[in-house]
């Protein structure tokens, strides 16, 4: 069974209240995943827990699940300023769907949570911090924040849970962890989860875990046997654009990796240009701009994502089923966060690096320490590779003329990919069971409601899509609803090797 599957046994009998598991079986999760079944016995007896795993593996219910079932079964009021346990989270996309996921089971239990994050106004976290909170979900520099102006107080928090601790460090703000961490009771319960053992976290472990029971499972550096990799080295670096609009403009969610904020913008710009629904997500954005795309894409309203490595760790969201690496990342870490985007909850997916000539070394680099053998593939636009990678009929919208930078776009398809999906065994659709797990741990965050239909793309994008009609559409596009690349227009590619 692969370490991705849920287990047999079922989260009664790991000691989960009855309360919480009726809300997960409404949500049509009935078994742990192998990080829940190997953490939750610990971390409900109260001790202090390390749990390794890849993104995907079902973290934040290992988490969520005996921080509210602690917290009930110790009736405390709730004290202004003062929440009871804290979570702490390294970006906001992370912290909002921490927050998505515990708080149906929060309500069941009658117990309040509140998120904390910066880029919005203070206000409504200050006057929700005063109510008191059970559980607080917190970024570390609006917590800092809140702290230091004397509305938020650590004193009285009896759990502490650091989530991606790993990224916490990659992103700098472990000195800020251990003031926080500082401000916690030390005879508190504290739970560590993380995709690796780095040694900035190492040492987060043992100067903050009391004897912690480690549970290492399905790690960042394990092989997902329903992860396909490509490298497709493009003939010339001309071709990037259009291989990128044929991959994009096929049925399903797709995930789309550029290097810098700068590089999200412009092929986010490019894609709509062409003809393709596009949200960017990068750090340039607003808060409520990076809300608002992130639900377009998690909704499947917009159907491609061009993001920047902040979302490698930050989003949750199922049914993705292709991850397209357009600059390919400079370390394997970042390979590997960014492609478990996909084939998550036991799902199958595609992972696709784009490759030049000068970036031949670094690439065959990347994929040794990242330990995969992708299969290798030089091609031109109209590949027949490329409708294998990414099946079902092409479809196209033309911006409409005279239309602003950001009109909401519509997009139309005449046929779709079923709910077996790009990649993915059948079956695995919404409806299965524990469908949409995952990190996130909710069935309904980040999918519709009934997976991906037949219909494919054709639901209106949500309204701030922008449209940009300064670029024109690559070569060898068309521009009507069933528009297809010409294959035996294009020289056809070789596989290769490093």
């Amino acid at each position: 069974m692969s370490p991705s599957h849920p287990t047999s046994a079922g989260f009664a009998e790991l000691g989960v209240p009855s309360a919480l598991v009726a809300v997960l079986a409404a949500n049509g999760i009935t078994a742990p995943f192998p990080i829940q079944h190997a953490t939750l016995p610990d971390s409900l007896a109260g001790r202090d827990v390390l749990g390794r795993g890849r993104t995907g593996s079902g973290k934040t219910y290992a988490f969520a699940l005996p921080v509210l079932a602690r917290l009930a079964s110790n009736s405390k009021p709730r004290r202004p300023k003062s929440p009871r346990a804290l979570i702490l989270a390294p970006t906001r996309e992370l912290a909002s769907q921490i927050e998505t996921a515990l708080a149906p089971l929060a309500q069941a239990l009658s117990l309040r949570t509140l998120t904390v994050f910066g880029g919005v106004g203070a206000n409504p976290q200050i006057t929700g911090l005063r109510a008191g909170v059970d559980v607080l979900v917190a970024c570390p520099g609006r917590l800092e924040d809140l702290i230091s102006s004397g509305h938020a107080d650590l004193s009285q928090v009896e759990i502490t849970v650091l989530d991606e601790a790993d990224h916490m460090a990659d992103l700098g703000f472990l000195p800020s962890v251990r003031r926080l961490l500082d401000r916690t009771p030390a005879s508190g319960q504290r739970m560590l989860f993380s995709a690796t053992l780095d040694a900035g976290v190492d040492v987060l472990v043992k100067r903050y875990l009391t004897n912690p029971i480690t549970h290492s499972v399905d790690s960042a550096q394990s092989p997902v046997s329903q992860m396909s990799h490509h490298v497709l080295h493009l003939a010339a670096a001309d071709d990037r654009l259009p291989v990128l609009v044929e991959l994009t403009a096929a049925p399903g969610r797709t995930l789309v990796f550029t290097r810098t904020k700068h590089g999200a913008k412009k092929l986010t710009r490019q894609l709509i240009a062409s003809g393709v629904p596009a949200v960017e997500l990068h750090g340039n954005l607003s808060q409520n701009a990076r809300t608002r795309n992130l639900e377009a894409f998690s909704d499947g309203s917009t159907h491609t994502l061009v993001a920047t490595d902040i979302a490698a760790r930050g989003i949750h969201v199922d049914d993705v089923n292709l991850v397209v690496h357009a600059d390919p990342p400079i370390e394997h870490k970042a390979y590997l966060h960014r492609s478990g985007r996909t084939a998550r909850a036991g799902a199958g997916g595609t992972v696709i690096t784009l490759m030049t000539d000068d970036q031949v070394a670094d690439v065959r680099d990347l994929t040794r320490r990242a330990a995969i053998s992708p299969t290798i593939t030089r091609l031109r636009p109209g590949h027949p590779l490329l409708a294998e990678l990414a099946p079902g009929e092409r479809a196209f919208v033309t911006p409409p003329a005279g239309s602003s930078t950001t009109e909401p776009v519509a997009r139309g398809r005449a046929s779709g990919r079923g709910s077996g999906g790009r990649g993915k065994p059948a079956g695995t659709g919404s409806g299965g069971r524990n469908a949409g797990q995952g990190a996130s741990g909710r069935g309904s965050v980040g999918r519709p409601a009934s997976g991906r239909a037949s219909s494919g793309r054709g639901s209106a994008a949500k309204s701030g899509t922008p449209i940009h009609t300064s670029e024109s559409r690559p070569a060898g596009t068309r521009t009507t609803g069933a528009a297809a690349f010409s294959a035996s227009a294009r020289p056809r590619g070789r596989r290769t090797g490093f």
